[in-house]
């Protein structure tokens, strides 16, 4: 990781009785092209309006309430102090609540990926907990809060580090059952064993390794190219750019607690074990990202 990775917060990740201090750094960036809208008049930034959407006009900040959708055209409006009690509380902790198989959260779950790297003295129980995960096969499934929003995470080994991958809710994932999908198994829709030798043959011969350097977003390259071409040829035109604030994050002081271990086994123990909910097939983890 790059040493100009920004902090997005320093916190600790729990389990049992045990903390290890980290930081959250993303994982990815954006790279996606921004089409900035521009007065072709004056070549001034071109903003959003608050419009009201049946009379056409403008309104003004203090005029606007938040309201959730009941039934068509009926609302329950909430004050923004409402809002605000409800948002949960924002610890700095990764907190782990169980450790499931590796292969038992499908991908379409997961929704982004953030590195934790550790902090201080927390290199060794960090280190412990990685190998510990990739001896067991098992990842850790914990909640998180990140700018006042709670999220379900998947606590990931790979390669020498360890990542938060956030999860989508369940609610957030849309039932296939009335999508017509054929049955499964190799004889669905008279699938014959010719045509499966002949299938698998052909993944065969294309398989290779990962590598996504291979692969490049194509319509970026060319529009890249073409402002390129532009500023050489010095069609260009001056605009003010509006400038952002980055906010800052604040920390925690987490201490390095790798002798509650075995306090937190006997605890564990003492209280019947693992009820084995949210558990499936056993699978193993790969080195990889």
């Amino acid at each position: 990781m790059a040493t100009t990775a920004r902090t997005l917060w320093k916190g600790a990740i729990s389990f049992g009785l045990v903390h290890i201090p980290v930081a959250l750094y993303t994982a990815t960036q954006e790279s996606e092209l921004d089409f900035d809208w521009l007065d072709k008049r004056s070549m001034d930034p071109v903003g959003y309006k608050r419009i009201n959407k049946r009379t056409g006009r403008e309104i003004t900040r203090e005029n606007i309430v938040k309201g959730i959708a009941y039934e068509d055209g009926r609302y329950v409006v909430l004050s923004d102090d409402e809002i605000r009690a409800a948002y949960p509380e924002s610890t700095q902790t990764i907190e782990i609540e169980t450790f499931v198989a590796a292969d038992s959260i499908p991908f379409i779950y997961l929704e982004r990926p953030y590195y934790l790297a550790p902090l201080g003295k927390g290199a060794k129980v960090y280190a412990l907990l990685r190998e510990a995960l990739f001896k067991t096969g098992r990842i850790g499934v914990a909640r998180v809060v990140i700018q006042t929003k709670q999220h379900l995470a998947a606590l990931i080994p790979a390669g020498p580090g360890l990542v938060l991958n956030l999860l989508r809710w369940g609610d957030e994932i849309r039932s296939w059952e009335n999508l017509g999908l054929p049955e499964e198994g190799s004889h669905a829709e008279g699938i014959s064993a010719r045509e499966m030798k002949m299938a698998v043959q052909l993944i065969e011969d294309m398989a290779g390794e990962w590598d996504p350097q291979q692969f490049h977003d194509e319509f970026k390259e060319k529009i890249l190219q073409l402002v390129q071409t532009k500023i050489e040829a010095e069609e260009t035109q001056a605009v003010h750019p509006i400038e952002s604030l980055e906010e800052a994050r604040p920390t925690a002081d987490i201490v390095d607690l790798t002798e509650l271990l075995k306090r937190s086994l006997e605890k564990h123990k003492g209280s019947g074990g693992s009820s084995g909910k949210g558990h499936a097939r056993g699978g193993k983890t790969r080195r990889s990202a």
